[in-house]
């Protein structure tokens, strides 16, 4: 059988077993996800010693230190992945609730109900994590998935995705419901992107290139985020050893996410008080600056080593330990510039001054605009969504973190006793 009869056979299987499980009460779905959870903890060694082949692997093949981070799992990712699928089945089940109710004047009664979108589709690189979140939050939403993972991490991915095929058939779901593709033939991809009569919705999540390609060949549509050019600002009212606080978590927590900080824009009255000391707790994190003009003269006899940024720089989502900082007028100036170089991600300013908090908030056009906080927390767990299927930049259905409500839509429902249209 060739590739694409067999990935057709597959989604067929998984919109069959979507139609059952949009049925499972949810008492069926939330026993699957604690008894997955239970499972990836149990096979901890087994899932290590999958993922260490994954590992050696991408080494070989040369991957950049930031790929084999994502690629990574540790007992803590793993006990992460745990958490996720315990915190999704902790939340409410979003499927049959009722928006609202209204009565009409010829006396129907009408609402709109959360249902399933029906099978989703994933594509995604490197991270073996997204192969559990994915999983949760669609069976809690009732819907079937497909899972294409990256050929980087298909040990990891295989090892995770029969323990919990395994242990969710165990607890009452339907077999297929979740469905890994394991062929690491790049052509899966562009079959899956055809099947628009079986997949209702697709999601990219990686790199520019995987979406940019995902989004030109799919018929089916498509839910996504550009790049990660995420800015902090911190205004001329900022305490200073707050945004030192949140500037440093955002871009050295984790830098190869794409809700870290790729830009530090700092109001001119402040930045002589402020980029000396960010700058030397930035560089002994191991992060390479890269300055506009001024900050380089105001860093100088300093001991800090700073690269002069050019125009690409303030284009790049580095997913690395690298930060462009430019010094600005205003805050004017600082939301221009994010328009101009955002990619709608995350922004954030660090102020005192509420009524710049305000426009801060209003004016910035992203799916996250914090105030006195990192952008790290543009998150599914932290905004208290669980696992999430990823940040969504797009502007219809769902935009940020996407959570169990961004995994449904709704129908409408008409109560009547006898009403006709004349």
């Amino acid at each position: 059988m060739e590739l694409k009869e067999q990935l057709r056979a597959q989604a067929q299987r998984t919109k069959a077993a979507a139609r059952r499980l949009a049925k499972c009460s949810s008492e069926v779905k939330n026993r699957a996800l604690l008894a997955m959870a239970e499972r990836l903890e149990r096979e901890s060694a087994s899932l290590l010693a999958e993922n260490a082949k994954d590992l050696e692997a991408g080494k070989k093949k040369g991957l950049t230190g930031p790929l084999l981070e994502r690629l990574t799992l540790t007992p803590k990712r793993i006990a992460e992945m745990a958490a996720g699928l315990r915190e999704v089945a902790a939340l409410p089940d979003p499927v049959g609730e009722v928006l609202k109710m209204i009565r009409r004047p010829n006396g129907i009664q009408v609402g709109q109900m959360r249902v399933p979108i029906g099978v989703i589709g994933i594509i995604y690189e490197s991270r073996p994590n997204v192969t559990a979140d994915a999983a949760a939050l669609c069976i809690k939403s009732g819907n079937g998935v497909i899972l294409r993972g990256g050929s980087e991490a298909i040990h990891s991915n295989r090892a995770i995705a029969a323990l919990l095929d395994e242990a969710g058939r165990e607890a009452g779901l339907p077999p297929h419901a979740v469905t890994l593709v394991e062929t690491i033939d790049r052509q899966a991809i562009f079959d899956l992107l055809t099947f628009d009569d079986l997949i209702d919705l697709i999601i990219p999540r990686g790199g520019e290139g995987l979406i940019r390609t995902v989004v030109e060949h799919s018929r089916i549509p498509v839910m996504k985020h550009d790049k990660g050019i995420c800015h902090s600002f911190v205004d001329e009212s900022a305490d200073l050893r707050m945004a030192e606080e949140i500037c440093l978590n955002a871009k050295v927590q984790r830098p190869s996410t794409c809700n870290a900080m790729e830009t530090l824009l700092v109001h001119r009255k402040i930045a002589p008080a402020f980029l000396p000391k960010i700058a030397k707790r930035l560089q002994e994190s191991g992060v390479e600056i890269r300055g506009c003009p001024e900050t380089i003269t105001l860093l100088e006899g300093t001991g800090s080593k700073i690269v002069p940024a050019n125009e690409s720089d303030w284009k790049t989502e580095y997913l690395d330990l690298i930060l462009s900082v430019k010094v600005v007028d205003s805050i004017d100036a600082a939301m221009d510039h994010i328009a101009t170089y955002g990619s709608q991600h995350s922004e954030a300013i660090i102020t005192q001054d509420y009524a710049h908090a305000m426009r801060f908030l209003n004016e910035v056009d992203a799916s996250a605009v914090f105030v006195n906080a990192s952008t790290r927390l543009n998150d599914g767990f932290q905004l208290g969504l669980g696992a999430e299927m990823g940040i969504s930049t797009s502007r219809i259905h769902a935009r940020g973190p996407m959570g169990l409500e961004a995994l449904t839509c709704t129908k409408f429902i008409i109560f009547g006793d006898g009403q006709i249209r004349r």
